[in-house]
C-alpha cells in the first residue's frame, strides 16, 4: 500500500511540475475508484458474511435437546445430550436401534425444529 501511495506522490509532483498549464489529476481522483471498490467490498462480501455467521452462531446456541437436526455430513437425527462445555452433541439417528452418534457442536448444518412429542416419549423410555 505504501508503494501506491509513493508512485502516486511522485505521478502528482510530475504533472505538477509540468510548463504545459495543465493541471495533474487530483489526489481525490487517483483514490476515488479504489474508494469505490472498497466500499462494494465491503457491502457485498463482508457485512453479508457477518451477518451470516452470526445467524449461525445463534443457531448452534439455541440447539436444545428434543431439537431434530441435519449435521454437515447429511445425517438427520434428534438431539439427545448437549454438552457445551465439551463442544459435543449427541443425536439419535434411528429409533429402532437406538443408534445415537457423538458429533461436534459446530457440524450442525441445520436445525429443522423440534422433534413431535411421540418421538419425545418414547425416547425417554
Amino acid at each position: 500500500m505504501e508503494g501506491i501511495a509513493l508512485r502516486m506522490a511522485v505521478l502528482l509532483a510530475e504533472n505538477g511540475g509540468d510548463a504545459g498549464g495543465q493541471p495533474g489529476p487530483s489526489l481525490l481522483n487517483l483514490l476515488l475508484p479504489f474508494l469505490v471498490i472498497g466500499l462494494l467490498f465491503y457491502f457485498l462480501l463482508i457485512r453479508p458474511q457477518k451477518a451470516e455467521q452470526a445467524r449461525r452462531q445463534a443457531m448452534l446456541a439455541a440447539v436444545k435437546k428434543n431439537d431434530r437436526v441435519i449435521t454437515i455430513g447429511g445425517i438427520y437425527g434428534v438431539v439427545t445430550n448437549v454438552q457445551r462445555e465439551q463442544d459435543e452433541v449427541t443425536i439419535k439417528v434411528d429409533e429402532a436401534t437406538n443408534t445415537k452418534l457423538r458429533v461436534t457442536l459446530s457440524s450442525i448444518a441445520r436445525v429443522i425444529g423440534e422433534a413431535p412429542q411421540s418421538e419425545a416419549a418414547s425416547g425417554k423410555s
